[in-house]
């Protein structure tokens, strides 16, 4: 009789993690964004039916790169839990922080698990608050662990490099002009350093607005209105570059 091969307990996870990091950074980034007025979660996504980002209550929004079938239904069990708390206590009860120990837990069961393959898959829940200083945003690696995050996040493909460029240019109090330039500038770097073109109708924008005088505040911004927010916050670049040519002269 044979014997059998042995692999450590560290190897094992950390080949694990390797796969689910592999097929994360296989997909599209995404990134969120903190704004004067909320919250922008804005990523590159040519699907108009496979939605990367979605509402989970009335203040809270979901986004998540990788697996398209596993993050879908990590999306639906968070709708079911938000919808039965709320229901079962009060509405003030559904928190981005509770939804994140959920998915933090489901996660880390998966990944732990030896008799499946670790998702593969990176979430971000964010919920606006009544002020910027109250939003909050928690990233959720494939491990289950949560990271508390603060002014913007990136997800998925070239994570680490667009997270680098937001740290650097990311400010408290952007519009959401401005907020989505930034969000498109980094998510359209390559490693190599240069820019490519995302035109408007392969992004996938969504904001939870903190001034909605509606309880819900999750709302999709496509079509023409997005194109107009581009083309704001282009000719104000435009024009301060001009601005500063003429200083300069």
């Amino acid at each position: 009789m044979s014997t059998p091969f042995y692999v450590s307990p560290q190897q094992a996870m950390a080949d694990r993690a390797e796969y689910a990091r592999k097929g994360i950074a296989r997909g599209r980034s995404l990134v969120v964004l903190q704004f004067a007025d909320g919250i922008v979660f804005v990523g590159e996504n040519p699907s108009r039916a496979l939605h990367k980002f979605s509402e989970i209550y009335d203040r809270i929004g979901f986004a998540a790169a990788g697996k398209y079938n596993e993050y879908e239904n990590l999306r639906i069990g968070g709708v079911r839990y938000a919808d039965l708390r709320g229901y079962t206590y009060d509405r003030n009860d559904v928190t981005a922080r509770g939804l994140a120990n959920v998915y933090a837990q489901t996660l880390g069961t998966i990944f732990s698990s030896v008799g499946e393959k670790p998702y593969e898959v990176e979430l971000v829940v964010a919920e606006v608050g009544e002020t910027p200083e109250s939003d909050q945003i928690y990233r959720l690696p494939h491990d289950g662990s949560i990271v508390d995050e603060h002014g913007s996040v990136a997800v998925g493909g070239n994570a680490e490099l667009i997270s680098n460029y937001l740290d650097q240019r990311h400010r408290d109090g952007m519009t959401l002009a401005e907020a989505l330039r930034l969000a498109v500038q980094a998510l359209s770097r390559e490693s190599n350093g240069t820019q490519r073109e995302i035109p408007a109708e392969r992004l996938e924008v969504a904001v939870l607005d903190r001034t909605r005088p509606q309880k819900r505040k999750f709302r999709r911004i496509q079509g023409r209105q997005l194109e107009r927010l581009l083309e704001q916050q282009e000719g104000v670049s435009a024009d301060a570059a001009e601005e500063g040519s003429s200083e300069e002269e």
